[in-house]
């Protein structure tokens, strides 16, 4: 499977650097840019190396490979009648906010020689909403850039107004000069000298001081899972199915690699997981939900720190510039310039109906696997988000969840969140207050969870009742009104006079996840889900093919996505289709095993081929935390691991 980006993608703590194959950064823009980044800002957009004035020739490229470090080797441009006379040696590490090589240069020569290196920095400091493939420009009033010397290096500096970020480069041993270019970048130089077979080595060091990056509260004590017994690391227990066993490791890799810092409800420093690499190194509430659900098993800290990370984020008042209301989970965090501002509405966006739902049902599921206490602490936190549901999200007056599409930010604030993904199978859009159906299905799953903590651990059994109520009294409306009768099939929302969007797609798999179907209508579900229409051969597409919505390229209308193909397979598991679930499993773990183990965010919805294989979503985040953790659920749907689940009554039922 070709890959999406020809960067090396260095990711420790929140910070992310992209280099090219020979370590260089160039400043480019697009789908991929590369760049160090930190807290939403590029702080390195030039990093040029140049051996006697000449763009080395790369012997070994940095590998695609996610880890905090890269190695890369170069060398001038020689023949095979001149040799090359130097060869040098990069390796390069990302840290917290920083940026570190190692450059060994060797002498190939049984003579002493001299060798000009010179390194080409620069630090645009570009938000990353600039940066995306639209190529949008904006306004930037009294931004002043500035650039000075220092004695070993050079710092670069950024204002606007009350934003202020800085970059600082610093070398041992110090530069022999430092020269100014005609695009305003800087060039540190080093005449080296070398004897006969003879190295020398530079330290080299950039770091970053974004705006306002607090300094952290240590963390609380948090007690870890014990290493097995035989002292190995905390890895994959064997499931016999070796294939998914090597997703899955890949998978925990990625994750710990995309693990970042936020901050809980008494600025204690807690971990999450990013949502993915390069666009959404941030903490987004639906995609660290899901990820920390699908990961309970093997990375608790990280639903623990998802937890306490949006319980702190949670609103607290109306905003409706972000969306926020009273008690909702936010959707998006952001820290970049553009944000400080409001020229995009990210910094913290409540726009998201789901959210809120899958942090109680993440709550409850940690309860079940690690004990009460964390319930017990977020007690306040969960009935404020049952509060919202209710009043200002919707249950209590008009019967669902809902939104109004385009009411700011996202088009759509359900997992489908693109402009025109919730539509009608001719392809046009729900419009107005749309109830999308799989938010219903994760507030029916977080009302009879939420009813299980007040009566097993808050010891409130009358809240327990009325949650519980309202759960089966959403049930049956949900039955009534979103089926399709025609089509033994749930419809993918409501739009604002009623009407059922009615392009088939693979929301009806997340609920089968929630319980919210019947067995009858959940065994529909999964015959129509494994027909050819939806089923690839590499996953469940998001929309049937042969609709007018269908598009085998677009991101939420016929793509395949490991993510959701995973809840489907757990919904399956549930409703007890195991010979579906493994079927749909066998196909996200063919794909990882052509993509290097690896899973995308997306891959494009065409029919399996041999001779072809997976074909590429072309803007896809690799890697991504939800896809990373997919596996893992997949893991669970198979039966290779029991799901910490508070099995609710009425998914039992039968209406």
């Amino acid at each position: 499977m070709t890959t999406t980006t020809h960067h090396k993608q260095l990711v420790h703590d929140g910070t992310f650097a992209a280099v090219g194959p020979s370590g260089d950064i160039t400043g480019e823009r697009g789908a991929w840019p590369d760049g160090l980044f930190a807290r939403d800002a590029r702080h390195l957009s030039r990093w040029q190396l140049t051996i006697d004035g000449s763009t080395p020739t790369v012997l070994v490229p940095a590998s695609d490979d996610l880890t905090a470090t890269a190695t890369t080797v170069v060398t001038r441009p020689g023949s095979r009648a001149e040799a090359p006379a130097h060869t040098v040696f990069r390796q390069q590490t990302v840290s917290t906010a920083a940026l570190t090589e190692r450059l060994r240069l060797r002498s190939n020569r049984g003579e002493e020689s001299t060798v000009l290196l010179a390194l080409t920095v620069d630090a645009d400091f570009a938000d990353q909403f600039e940066l995306r493939s639209d190529h949008r420009w904006y306004e930037k009033p009294h931004a002043v850039r500035t650039r000075q010397a220092l004695p070993d290096g050079v710092e670069f500096g950024y204002r606007r107004r009350d934003w202020e970020a800085r970059t600082v480069v610093t070398t041992e041993p110090a530069p022999d000069a430092v020269e100014e270019t005609g695009s305003g970048a800087r060039r540190l130089c080093w005449v080296l000298r070398l004897p006969p077979h003879g190295t020398a080595e530079l330290l080299l060091r950039v770091t970053a001081h974004p705006h306002v990056a607090p300094e952290p509260v240590p963390a609380a004590v948090v007690p870890q899972p014990a290493a097995p017994e035989d002292g190995a690391p905390r890895g994959v227990a064997p499931s016999g199915w070796p294939e998914l066993d090597r997703a899955c490791e890949r998978g925990l890799a990625d994750l710990d690699g995309l693990r970042m810092a936020a901050t809980g409800p008494e600025g204690e420093t807690v971990h999450v997981p990013a949502a993915g690499v390069p666009w959404f190194l941030t903490l987004l509430g639906r995609h660290a939900l899901i990820t920390s659900l699908f990961a309970l098993r093997d990375r608790p800290e990280l639903a623990r720190g998802t937890l306490l990370a949006l319980a702190a984020a949670q609103a607290r008042e109306a905003d409706p510039a972000r969306i926020a209301q009273p008690g909702k989970i936010v959707h998006e965090v952001r820290h970049g310039e553009l944000a400080h501002f409001r020229q995009v509405p990210y910094d913290r966006y409540y726009g998201s109906v789901d959210s809120t739902p899958l942090f109680l049902v993440l709550l409850d599921a940690y309860a079940v696997a690690h004990g009460p206490e964390l319930a017990r602490r977020l007690e306040p936190h969960a009935r404020a988000a049952v509060r919202w549901m209710l009043t200002d999200g919707g249950l209590e007056e008009h019967g669902y969840l809902r939104y109004r599409a385009d009411e700011g930010g996202l088009a759509n604030q359900s997992w489908k969140d693109s402009a025109r993904a919730i539509c009608f199978t001719d392809g046009s859009p729900a419009k107005g207050v749309i109830s999308a159906a799989t938010a219903q299905g994760y507030a029916f799953d977080a009302l009879t969870r939420t009813a299980g903590l007040a009566r097993t651990v808050w010891g409130d059994a009358g809240y327990a009742d009325g949650l519980q109520e309202r759960a089966d009294q959403l049930r049956n409306r949900f039955l009534n009104d979103f089926w399709l009768p025609a089509d033994r099939f749930p419809a993918l929302a409501l739009d604002g006079i009623g009407r059922r969007a009615d392009a088939l797609g693979s929301d009806a798999g997340h609920l089968l996840w929630s319980g919210i179907l019947d067995q009858d209508r959940a065994e529909a579900v999964a015959r129509r889900l494994l027909s050819p229409d939806f089923f690839s051969g590499w996953g469940i597409r998001t929309v049937a093919a042969g609709q007018g919505a269908y598009h085998p390229l677009s991101y939420h209308r016929g793509g395949v996505w490991p993510h959701d193909n995973a809840i489907a397979a757990l919904g399956l598991a549930r409703y007890g289709l195991h010979e579906q679930a493994r079927t749909v499993a066998g196909a996200i773990v063919d794909v990882a095993a052509r993509s290097g183990w690896r899973l995308a965010e997306v891959i494009a919805g065409y029919d399996r081929e041999d001779r072809l294989g997976p074909v590429p979503y072309p803007h896809a985040c690799s890697p991504q935390a939800w896809s990373a953790a997919a596996p893992l659920a997949l893991r669970t749907a198979v039966g290779a691991a029991t799901p910490a689940v508070r099995e609710p009554a009425a998914a039992a039922q039968t209406g």
